[in-house]
């Protein structure tokens, strides 16, 4: 039986979360070769929607990256100079840019994303034993909940928590 670790509990996992997410986020950015492709996080996020959405505007990409336009400008002209993404004028409204991305951005957006599920893909296999890939599962689960929760209205204990 668990019992609800209270707000103090509650905290404390949150931090030590938070510290884990971090910790495996820079583990990823390291085997995937990411730290090797001089360009900043921020850049390669903008670059990776750019793959995933476009042609898209700098205006859509700031909504996207819940970021100021001046940042996504800062990280487009980075991108342009390294000839990963070029713009061309919207056919609806000249006055826009829609910024697509050079095969080449693609193939590293793939590389990396391939290298990240690779390093996973071997950790699980060597840590989690079979019968404890549910568990990992579950944690899977928990984790895209956490991302997507909406903390703005009030609590639902109905809605499924796990």
């Amino acid at each position: 039986m668990t019992t609800n670790p209270g707000p103090q509990g509650s905290a404390a996992t949150a931090q030590r979360l938070n510290d884990a997410i971090k910790r495996l986020r820079a583990r990823l950015r390291a085997e995937s070769g990411q730290d090797a492709t001089g360009l900043t996080v921020t850049q390669l996020t903008v670059l990776a929607s750019v793959v995933r959405e476009g042609p898209v505007t700098a205006a859509r990409l700031a909504s996207l990256e819940h970021v100021s336009p001046q940042s996504i400008a800062q990280s487009l002209a980075v991108l342009k100079a390294a000839g990963l993404v070029h713009g061309e004028p919207d056919p609806q409204d000249g006055r826009r840019k829609l910024m697509s991305a050079d095969p080449a951005a693609t193939e590293l957006i793939d590389k990396l994303l391939a290298g990240r599920a690779a390093y996973l893909a071997r950790a699980i296999d060597r840590l989690v034993p079979p019968d404890r890939l549910a568990d990992v599962e579950k944690a899977v689960e928990l984790l895209e909940r956490l991302a997507a929760a909406d903390l703005s209205g009030p609590a639902d204990p109905s809605d499924g928590s796990i």
